[in-house]
């Protein structure tokens, strides 16, 4: 990750999008936030996240049905003794989060995003 992207964030921004820390749950600025709108990353700004496809779900992070187009790469994630599904900003290449398959709609998918990696921005 270029330091360019990084160099307005917060420790606490810089540990989860640049070293793929996770923000604690339930804590999250957008973990509750359901405007109309359009989420971004916050390190380079390129638009992830329809808020149309945010959804409620209890795990303590944003969720979302799907990202834009080429919005995200995808990457092998092993760490803690479980094989799951990193996902990255196609851009900047900050860490994000995780996309699971126990979405509740027809696509199936989960994308458990951090807040702390996230802009919002309400069409205003």
């Amino acid at each position: 990750m270029k330091t360019c992207w990084t160099k307005h964030l917060t420790q606490e921004q810089k540990a989860v999008c640049e070293h793929g820390g996770t923000e604690y749950p339930h804590t999250g600025e957008y973990n509750n936030h359901f405007e109309k709108g359009v989420y971004a990353c916050i390190c380079c700004k390129l638009p992830l996240f329809d808020g149309d496809s945010k959804f409620k779900t209890g795990c303590g992070w944003p969720a979302f049905v799907k990202p834009f187009d080429n919005a995200v790469k995808y990457l092998v994630d092993e760490t803690h003794g479980m094989k799951r599904t990193e996902v990255r900003c196609n851009k900047c290449d900050s860490h994000l989060g995780h996309v699971f398959d126990d979405g509740p709609t027809e696509e199936g998918t989960r994308y458990c995003i951090n807040s702390i990696c996230l802009s919002f921005d309400n069409y205003n």
